[in-house]
């Protein structure tokens, strides 16, 4: 596609279809905050899969940590057969493994998170991501 990102070179008719921003001259941005599944949560010897650890972009102490709390956080992944999805008339091959933030973990802005279903352990240093809800604002 051929836009062009500053305001004063964009045309009317891309502005009225709703391509790009005004202010910024840039598409919609995402919803949602990334992160990354580093693990899970352990001590010396035993691991525990029910809980996983994530560490989420620009948050690097634990007081930041609390904004998140009780956000719902989803890992996408692709698998091989289609499936159907619910309001949506294509079937597609995306699934989701939505979870919950749930404390902090340590001093530099990791979080611990519950999923539907535990992560597989091949989705370790894979994007999951943070929903900016619900809100506790």
């Amino acid at each position: 596609q051929e836009f062009v990102r500053f305001g004063p070179y964009l045309t009317a008719d891309k502005m009225a279809d709703g391509i790009v921003d005004k202010k910024t001259g840039q598409k919609p941005g995402r919803l949602y905050v990334k992160a990354v599944f580093t693990g899970y949560k352990r001590g010396l010897r035993n691991q525990h899969e029910n809980t996983s650890l994530l560490k989420i972009d620009g948050v690097n102490t634990k007081d930041e940590t609390c904004f998140y709390m009780g956000k719902k956080c989803a890992f996408v992944y692709k698998a091989k057969n289609l499936t159907s999805c619910p309001g949506h008339e294509k079937r597609s091959k995306l699934r989701v493994i939505w979870g919950k933030i749930t404390r902090s973990h340590g001093n530099s802005g990791a979080v611990r998170a519950k999923f539907s279903s535990n992560l597989p352990a091949n989705a370790m240093g894979r994007r999951v991501r943070v929903m900016l809800y619900p809100s506790n604002i």
